[in-house]
Formats: structure tokens, sequence, C-alpha cells
């Protein structure tokens, strides 16, 4: 008989282990000796050490799951119920119990890690849903439209919830996006129906405007062109392929226009610089008859240099006030001559205003008369009333003798 302190084998060739419950039969031995024997179900034994050593190490460094873990641990334990080792069993079952207790934390580790995960993942999904239900009433098409695809690789990239939580999430989400994209469809629909009115309201514009760009009518023209930019502006846009294609058109029109009105204004503005100078001229040559001594000549030269200042033109309109001016200061001049010769040689004015005189001094004299009497009489009141007659008299009678001076008289 061999034994060892785990082990031995009797006389019949029984190997036995020895445990906290006895001894326990591991198995029969004819092949060899009784130390092979125990040898041989010895490394048997290190080879379950070294298996419960590997799956040790599996729980603590791999994330192993508890299933697995506890298939291999109830596999070990088998073979170590079994008996078919020798060495200290005890002790192996007592690192498998505590392998257990290790799933079993590990287990509830991931269980709280799991719903602690699963809260913030529902958390994370409801902030989600309630920003793309606002963005779902966002007039920023572009940049709502991007966000709300952001979200959706957010929301994939997120754990799932219990199959109910995460489809009812998953509907308000969805139909927030759904909302959206409606609004964005009416919206650009809606926007496309108006560039196509634009683009309607600007072909009438560039018609109007190809038809005008050859016409003559200066000031008209220039004007409608105006008003015509006007109603561009106020259209709005066309689409993007028809917008730059008509505003070419409509500037090319216009630009027609006024390249050549630009060129008849250049004419006519040096035509008229011309007529400036000629006139100033003129002007220069009437204003060498002031002072007027000889009425009849100077009528007569004013008369033959206006006839010529008619058939010049017109001059720029900025020098006209000045150079018309100095026509005018002659032609006043001349007026006011012929007014004084007229009322000279006028002898029914003369007579007139010579009996006007000849009255207004009598009614002079007459007052002087009643004032003397009056301050003689002692009446101061009466003799102050007659002097303020007497003083708008002679006033009248002082402006009758000017008119009569200037007949001569």
């Amino acid at each position: 008989m061999s034994s060892d302190p785990w082990g031995r084998v009797d006389e019949t060739g029984t190997v036995y282990v020895r445990t906290a419950d006895g001894e326990q039969v591991v198995g029969s031995w004819q092949a060899g000796s009784p130390e092979e024997a125990l040898a041989y179900f010895e490394r048997k034994y290190e080879g379950l050490v070294v298996e419960i050593g590997l799956l040790e190490k599996r729980v603590k460094t791999t994330d192993l799951s508890s299933k697995d873990a506890q298939t291999a641990i109830g596999h070990l334990r088998e073979q170590v119920d079994a008996h078919h080792a020798v060495g200290d069993l005890d002790a192996l079952r007592t690192r498998l119990d505590k392998l257990v207790e290790q799933v079993d934390a590990r287990r509830e580790e991931r269980k709280a890690q799991r719903a602690k995960q699963s809260d913030e993942a529902r958390r994370s999904k409801e902030a989600l849903v309630a920003e793309a239900e606002e963005l779902a009433q966002s007039d920023q098409w572009r940049a709502a439209g991007e966000r709300l695809r952001a979200l959706v690789d957010t929301w994939k990239g997120l754990p799932r919830l219990d199959r109910k939580s995460d489809d009812e999430l998953w509907h308000r989400f969805s139909h927030a996006r759904s909302a959206f994209s409606k609004r964005r469809k009416q919206h650009f629909a809606q926007l496309d129906a108006q560039r196509e009115d634009a683009r309607q309201a600007k072909e009438r514009l560039v018609a109007e405007a190809e038809s005008l760009s050859n016409s003559t009518d200066w000031g008209p023209t220039a004007a409608r062109y105006r008003d015509l930019m006007a109603e561009w502006k106020a259209v709005g846009r066309a689409q993007r392929e028809h917008e730059e294609d008509l505003w070419n058109r409509f500037r090319g029109a216009q630009d027609v226009f006024f390249a050549a009105r630009s060129s008849v204004f250049a004419e006519r503005d040096a035509e008229q610089a011309e007529n400036l100078k000629l006139k100033e001229e003129l002007a220069g040559e009437a204003e060498k008859l002031l002072p007027i001594t000889d009425l009849k000549a100077a009528r007569a030269a004013f008369r033959g240099i206006n006839e010529r200042w008619e058939a010049i033109g017109h001059v720029p309109r900025d020098s006209r006030p000045k150079v018309e001016g100095r026509m005018h200061t002659v032609e006043r001049a001349l007026q006011e001559a012929e007014e004084t010769e007229w009322r000279r040689t006028n002898p029914e004015a003369r007579a007139r205003a010579a009996g006007l005189t000849g009255q207004l001094q009598a009614a002079v004299d007459k007052l002087k008369g009643q004032i003397e009497q009056a301050r003689a009489q002692g009446n101061t009141a009466k003799a102050d009333k007659l002097e303020r007659e007497l003083e708008g008299r002679q006033a009248l009678l002082d402006q009758a003798l000017k008119g009569l001076h200037e007949f001569g008289g």
C-alpha cells in the first residue's frame, strides 16, 4: 500500500482521496505501481488547479459573461465532486465558491451599470426628442436640418431601452423630424412658386426694357427705366438658374439706352457750351448800350442783338440764369427809359398831373388858412386836427409835384 497527505492506494489497487467528509474513492489502478497511480491522479488534480486558476483570471480580467462563467464553474465543480483527482479538493471547492461570489457580485455590478446606462440613455434620448420637437418649429431650414441629422447619428449611438419606452421615444423623435420635413417642403414649394412668379414678372420687365433700349425720348424713357428698376427690386428673386440671365438682359437693355443718351447729351453739352460763349458775347455787347443816352438808337441796337440771341439756341441749364439776367438788366433799363420818355411827352398825362397839382396846392393853402384862424380863436384841438390833415395833403402835393417835374413842367 502507498499513500501521501491527500490520498492512498490499497492492496487491491483502489485509489482514495482524503476530504473533510472522509475518504472518497478516486478510482482503480491496475496498470502499474501505487506510486504511479497517485502521481497520475495528482496530475489530474494539478490540471483542475490550472483550469480554476485560468477561470479566476478570466473572471477578473475579461468581460466573460456571468452565464458562461457559471457554466464553466459548474463544469469544474462536477469534476471536483467526482473525486477523480488526488489533492486538496476542499480547497478547490472553496475557490470555486469564492469564484461564484465574484461572478454574482460582478453580475450585480453589471446589472447596476446597465441600469445606470439605461437611465442615462433614457435621459439622453428624452433630451434628443425635446430638441427635435423644438427644431421642428424652426425656420432655419439648413441649420435645423443639419442639426436633426446629427441628432439621428447621436440616437443610433445610444443603447436601446426597453422596447416600449424606446418605441415611444423614437415615435416622438421621428414625428418631430417628419413635421420639420413637411414644413420645409411646404416652404420651399411656396418659395419655388414665388420664384416662378418672379421669373415671369421679370421676363415682362426685361421685354419692356429691351423694347425701350432704342428710344430717343430721353426724359420719359429714363424715368420709365427708373420705375422698372424699382419694380425689379420689389419683385424678389427668380430661380438661381434664371436670375443671372434675366439680370444681364435687363441691365444690357438699360446700358444700350443710357449709352446712346450719354452720347447725345455729350454732343448737346458741347453745342450748348458754344452757345453759352456766343450769348455771353451778345450780353457784353448789350451792356455797352448802358447808360442809355439815345433811346431810339439803343432800342434798335438791342433789337438786333436780341434777334441774334434768339437764333443761337439753348445754353447749359446751370449757366442760363446768369447770362439771361445780364440781358434782362439791359432790357429793363430800356423799358424804364421808354416809360420816362412817354410820361415826358404825353400831353394828356401832363395836363392831368398839372390839374391834380393845382387842386392839391389849393387844398393845402386852404388848410393853412383854417389852421391860422383856429389858433387865433384859441381852438387848439381843431388846429391840431387840421395840422394832421395838412401833413397828408402836403405829402400828396410833394408826390404830384415830383411827377409833374418828370413831365418837364
